[in-house]
């Protein structure tokens, strides 16, 4: 049985501009068709079964957009509602739905990756979470992850120089690893994927192929290339 997939869609998309000024960046058009069903698509093409979306920024344009849609899979959605939450909270706040371990990724990125890979290594790891990495070297964005004695050590907020590894997108967690946080307090998924790592906790899985985002405008640029030339991708 394949983990759900916890979508995080809640961001206010600053840095695009008028281009997300009344649209949320889920369902910013790419090559005639919003991001989100790309993202959904090639989640059904993966096995996924179930997707729980977390919204915030404009949040009910995604939820008419779900009710529309056409795709065989059983779709929750969220809003964090007035006080925002932050990744980690919105990902706290549905866990009553979720049974162990889910997938989360974020609503702005396309990740050409097995799914079913990825959880038989977080499986085998026998570690409260897993965390898929890709050699950087601060190309795509600041790295925060090293790699030392077969561990991995992420900081998003504190990264050093050493770090030659970025957060590729995709991860899994056990919902215990949640009981250190407070729902109340607004926090960050980077948050906790920094305790689970300095905990030893953490597994992870190196990524040969980069990601695609849609969180700035040259990578919107990327994006639209890649999916245009990819109608057929398959993910091995």
């Amino acid at each position: 049985m394949i983990f759900p997939v916890i979508i995080l869609a809640g961001g206010k998309a600053t840095r695009l501009g008028k281009i997300a000024k009344n649209t949320p960046k889920s369902l910013i058009k790419i090559n005639n068709y919003p991001f989100l069903y790309y993202q959904l698509t090639y989640l059904e093409k993966q096995g996924i079964k179930e997707v729980i979306i977390c919204a915030g920024h404009l949040g009910f344009k995604i939820k008419k957009f779900i009710k529309k849609k056409k795709i065989n899979l059983k779709i929750k959605y969220f809003n964090d509602g007035k006080k925002l939450l932050g990744t980690g909270g919105a990902i706290k706040k549905v866990l009553p739905y979720i049974k162990n371990s889910f997938f989360v990724m974020y609503g702005d990125s396309y990740l050409p990756i097995n799914f079913r890979n990825v959880q038989e290594r977080y499986i085998n790891s026998q570690k409260l979470g897993l965390i898929t990495i890709y050699k950087n070297k601060n190309k795509l964005d600041k790295s925060n992850v090293i790699l030392k004695s077969g561990n991995v050590y992420y900081d998003k907020f504190k990264p050093i120089k050493e770090m030659n590894y970025i957060d590729y997108g995709l991860s899994i967690l056990n919902k215990k690893v949640f009981k250190y946080f407070n729902v109340i307090k607004k926090f960050d998924l980077a948050e906790v994927l920094n305790l689970v790592s300095k905990k030893n906790l953490l597994a992870y899985m190196l990524v040969k192929k980069r990601f695609y985002e849609i969180g700035s405008l040259d990578g919107i640029k990327e994006t639209k290339n890649f999916l245009n030339k990819s109608n057929n991708l398959s993910f091995k």
